[in-house]
């Protein structure tokens, strides 16, 4: 095993939202409405759930899969300009054991009244040195996928 392999990758998400740049905002940043979409599965459940939304403010999240696994997420904001734009990082971890470290970074833009334009941009660095070339990339598009479900819950949340 090659403890120094790492695989590293970038993906885009861009949402049309429907709200106003204001209520997309404080979705992020208003910890009861993030802890409701906030997640990537329905079948998980959210066991914990912390959220200090300022600049070196962190957030914790701890859910549980249906098979028992736990995972988490440990976050720390970097730069916050209100309606403008979030940059945080965060390591993921599986059963305790760190799996990932992201650079986020959230934009929104006004294009219409009560529509905004999301995008989301997360530069991931898988650690898992058992991870081969093709396994990554199913890890890369398997956190996508989930990043779209909570993506999901957050238009319901501002329908």
């Amino acid at each position: 095993m090659n403890t120094n392999q790492v695989t590293i990758s970038t993906f885009t998400i861009e949402r049309i939202l429907p709200s106003s740049k204001d209520r997309a905002f404080a979705a992020w940043s208003n910890k009861e409405s993030k802890r409701r979409w906030f997640a990537c599965h329905d079948d998980w459940i959210t066991a914990e759930f912390e959220m200090d939304f300022k600049v070196g403010g962190k957030e914790t999240n701890l859910v549980l899969t249906p098979s028992g696994s736990r995972h988490s997420l440990d976050a720390t904001y970097y730069d916050i300009i209100p309606n403008e734009r979030i940059v945080y990082a965060f390591g993921m971890y599986v059963n305790g054991m760190r799996v990932s470290i992201s650079l986020v970074t959230v934009l929104f833009e006004s294009i219409l009244e009560a529509r905004t334009r999301m995008v989301f941009t997360e530069q991931i660095v898988l650690l898992d040195p058992t991870v081969k070339d093709g396994t990554s990339k199913i890890e890369i598009q398997s956190r996508e996928k989930g990043t779209n479900a909570g993506f999901d819950r957050l238009v319901k949340e501002l329908s």
